[in-house]
């Protein structure tokens, strides 16, 4: 904790109950080089706590610890390692109120999306609790009848995780999660801006039952630095990342000199497409939940809504109604619906993206500033008219800010939805069924929302195309990340 912490009450001791240190084989280390890294609250810029900065020597003993509990590890029966993630589970839906409110100081975003995060990521550990008992090989006769044919899954072994800030929990569990599941070990390097919440799933795990040096996490100042040297390393089997294109490019290039099985979760521009045909007041509804979840701070966020002509002004008033109408304001404050951005570089993106577009002639419908004199807050905002050379129609805005452009044609909004690099996920609204169909095939993401803004679920293969990466999370295919088949040729003389 840092000695001048603002905060007092529960809230104090809720950052108090979490351990700063590295965990590092079933310990808390203070890490070898002595930093710390302080943690802000983004509501108010003040500095609520302080974790250990890892150095590369760190990285190395988190690596070393998950190299030697691999063997035991991967040994443990698939029944055990499940139970494990059950009880997991069951602990974060106990805690959920105070891990909740643990993430909203960190991060700032409302304590109502805190508390559907937290719920969000344990069924990550209650899904793969049930998968860990269902991975099964296969026994086949060769087509000559000479043979035999086995084919079997094994764990990929040592594993590395960078997680995000925007997700401090769910896009933890869901990494973390299928690797136990599967009998993977792990090294887990959070974000530096959120790494109490990550901290406080480490000893919820330990205290789960799970062996020492299956999981270890190390928080550090020196991203680059500390985690190339495990990239390189061959002790090390697999890397997983959720993070920017930009980033995820440079994690790629590192990664092919071990030729490291890699899963990339990257950068999105998710079109939300409203036909003509579509309930106008559901299509709000949805773009509420796909646009605000996580005040747009996610990589699903709504980032370009294409609205038929013929709708676009009933759409656009009601949409600005809603956001116009959202309590902004701290996290933890009782009503508050958007908290504030994560932080100044990011409240400042936004603002020199919406400045572009009003400055190329979009129209603010409403919102459109900063709000308040301290923190990252900006106003959530509907702009209309905005012009094909916008910046926020081909960047990821990352904030409350819903650019609004109109089609005409099926074709032009399936052209206009696929006009960007990226494919993580699209959504689109109809209540024509023919036109459902042909839409969803042709739009080209890894994830589609038909008549819904929500997508996320741990039942279900999360993931994109294109620049927004490759590998699937969750679902029954979240587990075949961490396995490798083997094949085992068997003569019968």
């Amino acid at each position: 904790m840092a000695p001048s912490s603002p905060l007092t009450g529960h809230e104090a001791e809720v950052v108090e109950a979490v351990s700063t240190d590295l965990w590092i084989g079933g310990e808390w280390r203070p890490g070898s080089g002595g930093g710390r890294i302080d943690v802000e609250d983004p509501s108010t810029c003040e500095v609520i706590a302080s974790v250990a900065d890892a150095t590369p020597d760190d990285g190395d003993a988190a690596l070393a610890a998950a190299v030697e509990a691999q063997a035991d590890w991967a040994a443990t029966p698939p029944r055990d390692r499940g139970e494990i993630l059950r009880s997991a589970w069951e602990a974060i839906t106990d805690q959920a109120d105070d891990l909740a409110l643990l993430m909203t100081l960190e991060n700032g975003k409302a304590l109502p999306d805190a508390k559907a995060e937290v719920t969000y990521g344990a069924e990550f550990f209650r899904w793969f609790s049930e998968e860990a008992v269902r991975i099964s090989g296969r026994w086949s006769v060769a087509p000559n009848g000479s043979s035999r044919l086995l084919t079997m899954r094994q764990p990929v072994g040592p594993c590395l995780f960078v997680t995000p800030w925007n997700f401090p929990l769910a896009m933890g569990t869901r990494k973390i999660g299928p690797a136990i599941a599967a009998g993977c070990t792990m090294v887990v390097k959070p974000a530096r801006s959120t790494p109490l919440t990550m901290l406080a799933l480490a000893r919820i795990l330990s205290e789960a039952g799970l062996p020492d040096g299956v999981l270890n996490v190390i928080t550090t100042s020196t991203t680059g630095k500390v985690i190339e040297p495990l990239i390189r390393d061959p002790r090390l089997r697999k890397l997983s990342f959720t993070g920017s294109t930009g980033v995820g490019r440079s994690l790629m290039e590192q990664s092919s000199e071990q030729l490291l099985r890699v899963s990339m979760e990257l950068g999105g521009n998710a079109p939300f497409v409203v036909f003509g045909d579509a309930d106008v007041d559901a299509a709000v509804d949805g773009a509420m939940v796909a646009k605000m979840r996580n005040g747009g701070e996610a990589c699903t966020s709504a980032n370009r809504f294409l609205v038929h002509e013929s709708v676009a002004d009933e759409f656009s008033s009601k949409l600005s109604e809603r956001m116009g109408a959202m309590t902004v304001g701290r996290g933890t404050d009782e009503g508050v619906e958007v908290g504030p951005l994560v932080d100044a570089d990011t409240r400042d993106k936004v603002r020199e993206l919406v400045d572009d577009a009003v400055g190329k002639g979009a129209e603010v419908l409403t919102g459109g500033q900063d709000v308040g004199d301290q923190g990252y807050f900006y106003a959530p905002t509907v702009l209309g008219a905005v012009p094909d050379d916008a910046r926020l129609l081909k960047e990821e805005i990352f904030g409350p800010v819903a650019p609004i452009t109109t089609f005409t044609t099926d074709e032009e909004a399936i052209a206009g939805a696929n006009d960007t690099e990226f494919g993580l996920v699209s959504y689109v609204y109809t209540r024509d069924l023919d036109r459902a169909f042909r839409v969803c095939e042709a739009i080209e993401a890894g994830m589609v929302g038909l008549n819904t803004g929500l997508v996320s679920n741990p039942a279900a293969p999360f993931g994109g195309i294109k620049h927004s990466g490759f590998g699937r999370e969750g679902g029954a295919e979240g587990i075949d990340e961490y396995l490798e088949t083997k094949y085992v040729g068997i003569s019968l003389g």
